[in-house]
């Protein structure tokens, strides 16, 4: 890397001692490039073995990479901490400005240790950081909260304001941070460790010029990119309709996750599709920091006032297929209006909304089975598409007012290991499940990825392949393309390159971008610091804890069949452990 690049400089903060420093480590990200690569690693120095998710030694990391702010697209913000959701490895990916203003702010990542006594909010201006009193924004939503900070700290336009809502006071294990309204670090709780530390908010923004190798080259790598990107037709999918497009598809296959998994086709997908949203609630579309493509959608929904004649209030919220998914289809509901009105009750209170349809889905069909009653739920009667029984649901699960609902803001996991209900449960490696039920791959990838997540590996398009070719691949052949898939993906997230981008940074684009950064690699060495950065999670993941050998097959997915059919045990099991296998090569 180049030796003037502020990249290599981390940011230290200590919430219990109200101190700061900066560490050059241009070891770190000459050895795994930033993001997920440094991270890991940063993971490993600061958070203890055994360690509480909730204990003031678990810390918060932020990282970035060499391309930020150089490139289009290299726009996203690693977070890594401990999860308390999982007990285990916590990875959570966030767009909007936090990564150019953490890049223009002078450092490559971010490292936030200790508890503070009392609320407050991190304010991060280049090379001044402030420890803000935020008792009076302790309790407030993170939208509010976003609005008061704005209006007390300089820096618009330039500025990311990381912030938690009440699910992360409360510590919700599956409570998100919020970012510049629309974004967020969704999965495996980062907000509960945001809480745990009193920690309300974290501002950074700066101004800087970034140093290249040769700008001539640059340029040239630049409009490549640049090109590429406005005209591939995959991000002009992204742009029109964004990810929301594929709920009809995914219906028409037979993979759509539909009342808990008990069905995969939805009566009820025209209602609640990208293109129904389009039409009638899309009010506008926005990108990104330092991204052309413009895929976040935000619907408008205007109601009129109660008792005000004539008045009416336009209330905004992103969308895309999760959300659509989680609280649609997956909870039976085809209702829009109440699907967005959920939606707010989610966002406003900052919980991860994958997580919570998931929750409410199996609190729906317990209840219709009858291992829990009126008396758990405290009078709520859970109809699939009931919306304002939802809404009411999650407003208790942040009061916690008996058991049920406190062990509901653990996890669905959690939840059935205290009532029952585990054949229905749908969590994999602890972390409730995305919206594909394609085949094995989809269901395998999430079990065995580094932070159980969709994104890991893509499993669903393994299975799309098998489905268009006819033919499923075998356990060992499954395995290697997760894997090889997962480890190309450690260097896209070190990179910070949105995975949307994917077909566009291919490994000669990465390696023509890098060196403009400074970064002479060649396609081997990629490969390789990819394969390193994936052992180091698992290294991280086996150290507290975790097992392949443990996982738990929820038996739902083996009762609904899949576009590939029903899927077998047998077979999973055997993926499995050429995954096991294959890891204990690499020293594992």
């Amino acid at each position: 890397m180049l030796k003037n690049d502020p990249l290599a400089n981390i940011l230290y903060v200590d919430l219990s001692k109200k101190n700061f420093w900066v560490d050059n480590r241009q070891d770190l990200f000459e050895k795994y490039i930033g993001g997920t690569g440094v991270a890991t690693q940063l993971l490993h120095e600061e958070c203890p073995k055994g360690c509480d998710p909730l204990n003031a030694e678990n810390p918060i990391i932020f990282a970035v990479g060499p391309m930020t702010a150089l490139f289009p697209l290299a726009s996203k913000t690693v977070a890594m901490f401990k999860s308390p959701h999982t007990g285990n490895l916590g990875e959570s990916h966030c767009g909007g400005r936090s990564a150019i203003a953490i890049r223009m702010a002078g450092y490559g990542a971010i490292v936030i240790k200790g508890s503070s006594d009392t609320p407050l909010y991190l304010a991060i201006h280049g090379n001044r950081v402030y420890f803000r009193d935020a008792s009076s924004l302790w309790g407030i939503s993170a939208f509010t909260v976003g609005r008061i900070i704005r209006e007390n700290e300089h820096g618009a336009g330039l500025r990311t304001i990381m912030r938690i809502g009440e699910a992360g006071e409360k510590l919700v294990s599956y409570s998100c941070v919020t970012t510049e309204t629309y974004r967020h670090f969704g999965r495996l709780g980062l907000g509960a460790v945001f809480g745990s530390k009193k920690l309300k908010a974290v501002v950074v923004s700066g101004k800087r010029s970034l140093p290249i190798s040769n700008i001539k080259q640059y340029r040239k790598v630049y409009d490549e990119i640049y090109q590429a990107a406005v005209t591939s037709p995959a991000m002009k999918k992204y742009h029109d309709l964004g990810t929301a497009e594929n709920i009809l598809p995914l219906n028409e296959l037979g993979g759509l996750p539909t009342r808990n998994l008990k069905e995969t086709r939805f009566e009820g997908a025209s209602e609640i599709s990208g293109e129904k949203f389009a039409e009638h609630y899309l009010g506008r579309r926005i990108a990104c920091t330092h991204c052309p493509v413009g895929c976040i959608h935000i619907a408008a929904l205007r109601e009129p006032y109660e008792d005000e004649a004539y008045f009416y209030k336009t209330s905004m919220f992103s969308y895309d297929y999760e959300p659509i998914y989680a609280l649609g289809s997956m909870l039976g509901g085809s209702d829009t209006k109440g699907i967005l009105k959920l939606m707010d009750q989610v966002e406003t209170v900052g919980l991860d909304v994958m997580s919570t349809g998931v929750i409410l889905a199996w609190a729906t069909e317990a209840q219709e089975r009858g291992i829990i009653s009126g008396k758990e739920t405290k009078g709520i009667k859970f109809n699939w598409g009931d919306y304002n029984a939802y809404i009411n649901a999650v407003r208790l699960i942040i009061e916690q007012p008996n058991e049920f609902y406190k062990t509901l803001a653990h996890g669905v996991e959690h939840a059935a290991s205290r009532y029952g209900g585990e054949d229905y449960a749908l969590s994999f490696g602890g972390n409730e499940m995305p919206g594909y039920h394609t085949g094995p791959g989809a269901h395998i990838g999430v079990l065995v990825g580094a932070r159980h997540s969709h994104l890991d590996n893509a499993g669903y398009s393994a299975d799309q392949k098998s489905f268009l070719a006819k033919k499923q691949n075998s356990p060992e052949e499954l395995a290697e393309s997760l894997l090889s898939e997962e480890r190309w993906r450690q260097i896209l997230s070190s990179l910070v390159v949105c995975f949307f981008a994917r077909g566009i940074y291919k490994p000669d684009i990465v390696l023509k971008a890098l060196k403009s950064a400074g970064f002479d690699l060649a396609i081997e060495d990629l490969n390789r610091i990819g394969e390193e950065i994936h052992k180091e999670k698992y290294r991280f993941k086996i150290r507290e804890g975790f097992s392949l050998d443990n996982l738990r097959l929820p038996k739902r997915i083996f009762e609904t069949p899949s576009p590939l059919g029903k899927l077998d045990e047998k077979f999973i099991r055997e993926t499995i452990e050429y995954v096991k296998k294959t890891l204990s090569t690499v020293g594992v």
